[in-house]
């Protein structure tokens, strides 16, 4: 295992995405490990500019030499890499949604979402990573559910939005700049979002509508979510559980006096929150507000996260707190 005065060798399968790049810039200052090979199908043979490591297409991927990859390739295309790697020594971070909860494929994986499942991650040979929308709504509603702040009967709705990164790399037009700009819009409509069954998994099937945005911005993600209370129960105690829960964490911000917005944590690996109570309602309803970078906290900076935690290094070490 490695240590806090080891260098530990480390692969990057799919580093030409958004997320490999950002890994890439990451790991680049992280000085615990080294990568020793980033692939790409379409980009071999190229520099990355981020970490000044060459692209090598993945069948010249030197796994044997790798004591972690990470899976960073299109939703889909994570199994087969599993299974090829299944048989290895090598420890496995899946930052794609393939081994997910509810995926169906989730069995010998653990959920990588360290600040409720840290211990599950401490050595963990096959970490599933969470996506990005999830991190956040899990991060401020799983407390909350444990408590019993949350209404029984009532439905929680998240209204999220994410900048464009959050849809990948590859040329779609709808994600051209001229078709995002000044425009703000809402996608995958009637509760069907891909993300929702990991949410559901996470959450003990708390009832959820869930409906994402589209920013015209580069990255970052806001949700907005709208929690029914259990008698009693007001937004000084949603306030009191997320503090007794996250006081000590250095990647999650609680604020005091007022909701984040993306300026709070963009270019960041952490994610904040903040809630107000709402006047003028017939039952106790809070508004939580979270947001996070959905390239640093969800999923890169949380992808780290989880490796250092697999190989023995301190938990942040490389993250932006």
């Amino acid at each position: 295992m490695a240590n806090g005065h080891s260098i530990a060798p480390v692969g990057v399968i799919g580093a030409n995405g958004y997320t490999g790049q950002e890994l890439l810039r990451i790991l680049g200052r992280h000085d615990g490990v080294e990568v020793v090979f980033a692939t790409s199908e379409s980009a071999s043979g190229e520099e990355t500019v981020s970490a000044g490591l060459r692209l090598v297409a993945p069948a010249d991927a030197r796994i044997e030499e790798a004591q972690l990859v990470f899976l960073c390739v299109p939703h889909g295309q994570a199994v087969a890499w599993a299974e090829r790697l299944e048989n290895t020594r090598v420890r496995v971070v899946d930052v794609s949604a393939d081994h997910r909860p509810g995926s169906g494929r989730e069995a010998g994986w653990v959920y990588g979402l360290p600040e409720l499942s840290r211990e599950a991650v401490r050595g963990a040979r096959r970490v599933s990573n969470p996506g990005c929308y999830p991190t956040g709504v899990i991060l401020a509603l799983r407390p909350l559910l444990d408590a019993g702040v949350i209404a029984s009967a009532g439905v929680v709705i998240v209204d999220a939005a994410s900048g464009v990164t959050g849809a990948g790399r590859s040329a779609k037009r709808e994600l051209l700049f001229a078709e995002v700009a000044n425009d703000y819009r809402a996608y995958a409509l009637g509760n069907v979002h891909r993300h929702l069954p990991e949410m559901r998994a996470s959450l003990c099937g708390l009832s959820l509508v869930f409906t994402p945005h589209l920013l015209p911005v580069p990255r970052g993600i806001l949700e907005t979510i709208y929690v029914p209370l259990a008698p009693g129960v007001d937004a000084a105690t949603v306030q009191r559980v997320w503090h007794e829960r996250y006081g000590d964490e250095a990647l999650v911000s609680v604020l005091e006096d007022r909701v984040p917005g993306l300026a709070d944590v963009v270019g960041t690996d952490r994610v904040a929150m903040g809630v107000v109570a709402n006047s003028a309602v017939a039952e106790p309803l809070a508004t939580l507000v979270v947001a996070l970078d959905n390239l640093g906290k969800g999923a890169a900076g949380q992808a780290v996260q989880n490796m250092n935690l697999m190989l023995g290094f301190a938990e942040h070490r490389g993250l932006r707190c």
